[in-house]
């Protein structure tokens, strides 16, 4: 098995892509070891020493490492011997019983206001989340209010020292061109 790896903006994060389907259908973030005990995988990328963060994506990876810890050099042939270990063993990513939730996080706008929202997520969908995956991360519609979309950064997104700008220049300056009523854009 080869697994490919790629930088991302967040120099505390990197992406692995092990040349197959992780999820299918949906994303899987963990934060933390509690968050990691529903999937085999994460758990076991949280038993590398220095791993704060996974985020899954249809065919990748996205692993981040806890600040003040060593370079990935130190840290990258450990989190690949995880990931290769439990894709050759089978198991399944996600543990037994686990559901994951698209969307649910609840949402909040106006109802005057539907058509604005229907509009931003296709943006979202179309032209904003396939950009952010190929850098390791999502980003998620939570709400509209008063001319301000609020997004959640996920993976590589999280704490990215260029998720501000990536959000300010790029989405907000989209939404803006197609959406003049959209006067900012805030993460959550």
């Amino acid at each position: 098995m080869f697994i490919q790896t790629e930088a991302t903006p967040n120099p505390a994060t990197l992406k692995f892509l092990p040349g197959r389907v992780v999820l299918p259908e949906s994303t899987f973030e963990a934060k933390d070891e509690e968050g990691a005990a529903r999937s085999p995988l994460a758990k076991a990328l949280f038993d590398v020493p220095g791993v704060s963060g996974v985020y899954f994506g249809h065919d990748f990876i996205s692993v981040t490492k806890a600040d003040g810890v060593s370079e990935w050099p130190q840290v990258k042939p450990a989190v690949l011997g995880a990931i290769m270990e439990h894709f050759q063993s089978g198991a399944p990513i996600l543990a037994e019983g686990v559901v994951l939730e698209e969307g649910s996080a609840e949402e909040f706008y106006e109802e005057a206001d539907h058509d604005i929202v229907v509009t931003i997520k296709d943006l979202l969908e179309t032209r904003v989340r396939p950009a952010v995956a190929s850098d390791g991360g999502d980003i998620t519609f939570r709400g509209y209010k008063e001319g301000v979309v609020y997004l959640e950064m996920k993976g590589a997104c999280s704490g990215c020292p260029s998720s501000t700008a990536t959000l300010r220049q790029g989405v907000q300056n989209l939404f803006r061109h197609f959406l003049p009523s959209v006067r900012e854009v805030q993460a959550i």
